[in-house]
């Protein structure tokens, strides 16, 4: 073969082979599973023909059955036409498990990723270690999730879980900042069928590792429909990151609606007269933000706190809120670890956080002290106290007890301190506080206890409970209308865009996480 005629045809059969490697075979065990291809996957979630593969024809030297791709089809391309590295793995190779070639497409893949500094994102359908490789899978396995080690904080790494992942194919996941996944997916280290096997215990798939189960342990932060919602998920999600660390995220449309507008003076009589009366905390923060954008993220979980990304005067801010509707806003252990996973993702990429609470205060019970309120609320606060980003607290209703002081209290480091007229603030609720403070008064009011009670609550409220106090010591930095909340907001964040430049590195070899 000396032609360039030849040597063209012969480039073009081996690039048809690799588009397809498995051939009729493995096209027909897509159909019937009916799913995309590795390709069309990444076609879904990047800008049209803008994805560059990489790797398309390596294969394992030395093996005359090995195939193109190695069960991973991996390269960049762009979303809203910023870069981002992608792998996908091709179930039709090898179950999408991992080989030697497959480790070593990925790893170039993040090395990719950290170089231009730019996402990267994982599509994942794997049933894990590929067992005829033995050892050389585990190694590759290990080899992956040190690298993710090196992208972790560097650059935005997103995983999104399609089909049945088991093993090495969950662990890898778990430690990028995101996981997304569909209905239909299903995520454990091992199967039912192992399960039955090793320890007798007779568990249904969905129970084991299904999209809804995993939401419940806490695994994953979205779950989407279909595939092509969960594209579209993570394509806005990363639209209010930075590329990386280094860099600052896009800004949309600043200085819209400089002035107040019929939506923020709707705010003034947002919140119910009567302190136990519920109301969704999205209403308040559809109007606090630029064009109501609010895109939330773990909303199918520990409900009692939102968090989610919105942009105050056209810049990204991760947000951390109470909902009334849940728990009536109380903390709790799961919720716990959902905010002080958000701040972690905030602070890596310079993101300014927003606090809007009305919480009661942390949620008591034996359950929650079983499952670990202390240690998992300690990480809560850790994660604030250590934050280095602006934050800035609007505390609408009530914030009692420790809640106060982890939902963005000044001494934790938050910058700027606001409270609407109707906060309250105080070690506890007026009932709880009257049941320990009021005790002899009660006990000698007799027959008129209950009216002596309410008595006692209406002066803990006007007198204790109240904004005031907190505003005449500086704990609260103005008391203002809630019409001007998002006015405020603006003024707020523009002052403190650049506070992380300038805070002093406290010297130390590492820190340590309550774990």
């Amino acid at each position: 073969m000396s032609t360039t005629a030849e040597k063209l045809k012969l480039l073009q059969e081996r690039l048809d082979i690799a588009r397809e490697p498995a051939g009729e075979a493995g096209m027909a065990k897509r159909r019937v599973k009916g799913i995309p291809s590795a390709r069309e996957r990444i076609g879904m979630l990047l800008d049209p023909g803008t994805f560059v593969e990489l790797g398309a024809l390596a294969k394992l030297p030395g093996d005359p059955n090995a195939l193109y791709g190695d069960g991973v089809v991996t390269g960049h391309g762009r979303i809203d036409g910023r870069p981002v590295a992608v792998s996908a793995h091709d179930q039709t190779v090898h179950g999408g498990s991992v080989g030697e070639m497959f480790g070593r497409k990925v790893s170039t893949t993040m090395e990719f990723a950290a170089r231009v500094g730019c996402p990267y994102i994982a599509i994942n359908d794997s049933g894990g270690a590929r067992v005829q490789d033995a050892v050389t899978s585990l190694a590759w396995y290990a080899e992956m999730c040190r690298r993710q080690e090196l992208l972790s904080g560097v650059v935005p790494q997103v995983s999104i879980m399609l089909g049945k992942c088991a093993g090495g194919a969950v662990y890898g996941p778990i430690n990028t900042d995101v996981l997304v996944a569909t209905t239909d997916s299903y995520m454990f280290v091992t199967g039912p069928e192992v399960i039955r096997e090793v320890t007798g215990e007779d568990v249904s798939l969905e129970e084991l590792g299904g999209s809804t189960a995993q939401l419940e342990y806490g695994t994953l932060h979205h779950v989407a429909e279909d595939e092509a919602a969960a594209y579209e998920w993570v394509r806005k999600y990363l639209s209010y990151f930075p590329s990386s660390c280094s860099e600052t995220a896009p800004l949309v449309n600043p200085g819209l609606e400089p002035r107040l507008t019929r939506s923020d003076l709707e705010l003034d009589t947002l919140i119910p007269d009567a302190d136990n009366a519920a109301y969704d905390m999205h209403d308040v923060l559809l109007r606090i933000f630029d064009d109501g954008d609010f895109h939330e993220v773990g909303a199918q979980r520990a409900r009692n706190i939102i968090t989610g990304f919105a942009r105050v005067d056209g810049g990204p801010v991760g947000v951390i809120a109470s909902q009334p509707l849940v728990l009536s806003g109380a903390i709790d252990a799961r919720c716990s670890d959902k905010a002080a996973h958000f701040i972690q993702v905030c602070d890596a990429f310079g993101l300014p956080l927003v606090f809007v609470v009305d919480t009661p205060g942390v949620l008591p019970g034996v359950e929650e002290e079983k499952i670990g309120v202390i240690k998992r609320g300690g990480r809560f606060f850790y994660m604030l106290a250590t934050a280095s980003v602006p934050v800035v607290t609007v505390v609408v209703r009530k914030a009692y007890g420790g809640a106060y002081a982890v939902m963005g209290c000044k001494q934790l480091g938050a910058d700027v301190n606001l409270a609407w007229p109707t906060a309250r603030i105080a070690v506890m609720g007026a009932e709880s506080a009257v049941s320990i403070m009021g005790r002899r008064q009660l006990a000698a009011a007799g027959d008129d206890a209950d009216a002596v009670r309410k008595q006692m609550i209406d002066f803990y409220n006007a007198t204790m409970a109240t904004p005031w106090i907190a505003a005449e010591r500086g704990y609260i930095d103005a008391v203002i209308e809630p019409a001007t909340t998002r006015l405020e907001l603006r003024k707020a964040i523009n002052l403190l865009r650049d506070k992380g430049h300038f805070r002093a590195p406290r010297p130390r070899k590492t820190r340590l996480l309550p774990l």
